[in-house]
């Protein structure tokens, strides 16, 4: 039975969770999937359902940053493979096994990345080291792949992984960082998708959800590029890390109380 009041709050959660995701380079996954599974739907279901609807709001929110120029060709090209690679197999995990289990671990790294990149901020002279240095091409493959497999198991996890591990490693300007996560988000993300529709079967997926969600992403993706290059570097790090520690902090409660 359709109801239109919940359709309309997914739209606004799509909205919110694609600014959230949009400007700071995480954020959608976590935020959809994590509020889905409250009111019942089993991770699995919750996953795939924001992963479709992620398909679109990825692509557009991408090709908006391309235009903007915040995307870096190197990190894309060193990503997207190794990250589809890991998102499918988390969609396979996630289809088997439970993947609650493994969660309060993964919360509790990204809170402590989220501390040191504010103790960065907040207490070092140098915040934001120099750019454009070179990137180990092991550590990226390594970094596409737990960061595809917990994003497919997590329900969100490609940008909170992938974002501040970039940004820690001081290599790129943090909006070029944001920009290039989020596109090659987009084939991680239809990777994962067409794994659980394999997995698990159409029939499943909350396809009023997707929709909702679709429309209010679509919605923010532009604004959020824009807002993304025009944020000045040490507010934009300062939000990441914000952003990662909240997060986590609700996540690692979830499991405590």
């Amino acid at each position: 039975m359709f109801k239109p009041l919940f359709f309309l709050g997914m739209v606004l959660v799509g909205y919110l969770a694609q600014f959230v995701d949009g400007t700071l380079g995480m954020g959608y996954g976590v935020f959809s999937a994590s509020l889905l599974v409250s009111i019942g739907l089993y991770p699995v279901i919750a996953s795939a359902s924001v992963h479709t609807a992620e398909i679109f709001t990825t692509l557009l929110s991408g090709v908006s940053h391309f235009k903007l120029g915040n995307v870096k060709r190197d990190l894309v090209l060193s990503l997207a493979i190794p990250g589809v690679i890991g998102g499918v197999a988390g969609a396979y995990f996630l289809a088997s096994v439970p993947g609650k289990t493994i969660k309060p671990f993964v919360a509790a790294i990204l809170l402590a990345m989220g501390l040191l990149i504010l103790y960065r901020v907040l207490l070092q002279k140098n915040p934001i080291p120099s750019v454009n240095k070179g990137h180990s091409r092991v550590k990226l493959t390594l970094l596409g792949l737990v960061a595809g497999f917990m994003d497919a198991v997590g329900g969100g996890g490609w940008g909170p992984i992938a974002t501040p591990s970039l940004i820690l490693s001081g290599n790129d300007e943090p909006r070029q960082v944001v920009g290039s996560i989020n596109l090659v988000e987009f084939f991680v993300t239809l990777a994962e998708t067409l794994t659980f529709l394999i997995m698990i079967g159409p029939e499943a997926f909350r396809w009023d959800i997707v929709v909702a969600l679709l429309i209010g992403g679509a919605v923010a993706a532009p604004t959020a590029a824009f807002l993304c290059k025009k944020l000045p570097q040490k507010v934009l790090v300062s939000l990441i890390g914000v952003a990662l520690i909240g997060l986590n902090i609700r996540t690692l409660l979830q499991f405590i109380i």
